[in-house]
């Protein structure tokens, strides 16, 4: 079914603007971007008094974490997830994670995400939950070693690179997978480079926590540096992408650049969990891909990249002291093409042959006038509840504000259940 988005005016790669209308092929692909014959397509979105963007790239989180939203804020990360994550999570049902991913597929949905990261439990729930709503993301399952027996520990190795092997490639094509360890300090060494050998074998991404805090710091009973010892151990490279990066050192983010990792940036998570100011500046001038995560909401608070756009480039300038460091068209970047190419996912900018992910972004509020700069006012004064149409993989996931593949108040009711459940039994 051929899709026509008319009447609007279009984002294109090189961050210009202009006014098009947007032909979708029955293969869910862009056919032609311009002054098109509005006559011929099966059906049409409206538009006009919009600004029709790449859909937005979300490049880590948590999206069952929804469940979470609100249950234990304004603490250090270490006794965060010591005393409150960790626990609730042990007590987590795949039901919950079905529960908890449809909420976040249904916020990630009205507010233009069309592709996610996910590092969490229960996999095979969650791939059927974006099989449902039409979402596209790179999915893997989070190995935490420390704490854990041998058998538990070789367990969970094992979960990880079953999933990474069994679910690339459904959903049509939309779920992809990664290998995923937590973090190289809360994962063993031997499992690690069984998890890498394993990345290998399924041809499949490396992704994991690095240098979120200073307890990340030193995973080796040697005191060498995270940085070194995960290169040391063949995590880093063109196809592993990085959450957070936060505490890097001149050398680490040369390390990060010669190796062609990137970074997903999540600033309101490391503002909120005070984790520290990410040197953006410094990894985009040392040619670092550099992406954009909201983590889980249960450290965000919420999963809106509009958000986490104006927090990227306002705790960017700040980190480097220079009101031009991190500017609206870098972050405009980062939550679009640069996510898409940290995740190795198609998207991430509108033109012929890519896929149609796109995000109607309607221009009539208060807040977005006058329009002196489109792209400005992306980075700084949109909001996810000015997205009128969500398109993902040529499919309309939302129209004129109504979600078309997820029951929103049934979805809100579950998610409501299942959380007041999951704190019940996690007590």
């Amino acid at each position: 079914m051929t899709l026509l988005v008319t009447g609007g005016r279009v984002l294109r790669p090189d961050h210009t603007v202009e006014r098009a209308d947007i032909r979708v092929d029955t293969d869910g692909r862009i056919e032609a971007v311009g002054d098109l014959d509005r006559t011929d397509r099966d059906q049409s979105l409206d538009a006009s008094g919009a600004l029709v963007t790449p859909g937005l790239v979300n490049a880590h989180g948590h999206a069952a974490m929804t469940l979470l939203r609100g249950y234990a804020d304004d603490k250090p990360l270490d006794a965060w997830l010591r005393e409150d994550i960790w626990p609730m999570e042990a007590a987590l049902s795949g039901a919950d994670i079905a529960a908890g991913a449809r909420l976040a597929a249904a916020e990630m949905i009205r507010s233009g995400t069309t592709a996610f990261a996910d590092m969490y439990f229960h996999v095979p729930e969650l791939v059927d939950v974006i099989a449902e709503t039409g979402l596209r993301a790179r999915v893997g399952h989070g190995v935490v070693t420390v704490g854990k027996d041998d058998e538990s520990a070789a367990a969970d190795v094992r979960e990880a690179l079953d999933v990474a092997a069994e679910y690339d490639g459904t959903a049509d094509g939309r779920v992809r997978t990664a290998v995923t360890p937590h973090a190289p300090h809360t994962v063993g060494t031997d499992a690690i480079e069984t998890l890498v050998a394993g990345a290998r074998e399924h041809e499949v991404p490396l992704h994991f926590h690095f240098n979120e805090t200073e307890a990340y710091l030193d995973p080796d009973e040697t005191g060498e540096r995270s940085g070194a010892y995960a290169d040391r151990l063949g995590l880093l490279g063109e196809s592993s992408w990085v959450a957070h990066g936060v505490h890097l050192t001149g050398e680490e983010i040369d390390q990060l650049a010669d190796t062609d990792t990137a970074v997903a940036h999540c600033p309101a998570s490391n503002m909120k969990l005070a984790s520290g100011l990410a040197p953006v500046k410094q990894l985009r001038e040392a040619g670092v891909t550099v992406a954009l995560g909201t983590d889980g909401a249960a450290s965000n608070n919420d999963l809106d990249m509009f958000d986490e756009m104006r927090d990227a480039a306002m705790v960017g300038k700040l980190a480097a002291e220079d009101a031009s460091a991190v500017p609206a068209d870098a972050v405009v970047e980062m939550a679009t093409q640069g996510g898409a190419e940290a995740l190795g996912l198609p998207g991430g900018q509108i033109a012929e042959g890519e896929p149609a992910d796109l995000a109607v972004v309607d221009l009539s509020g208060a807040h977005l006038t006058p329009e002196h700069d489109l792209v400005s006012h992306l980075a700084y004064a949109a909001r996810g509840s000015d997205v009128r149409h969500t398109v993902c993989d040529g499919a309309v996931l939302m129209r004129d504000g109504e979600l078309l593949t997820l029951d929103a108040e049934r979805v809100k009711r579950e998610a409501e259940e299942r959380a007041r459940d999951l704190v019940e039994r996690a007590s």
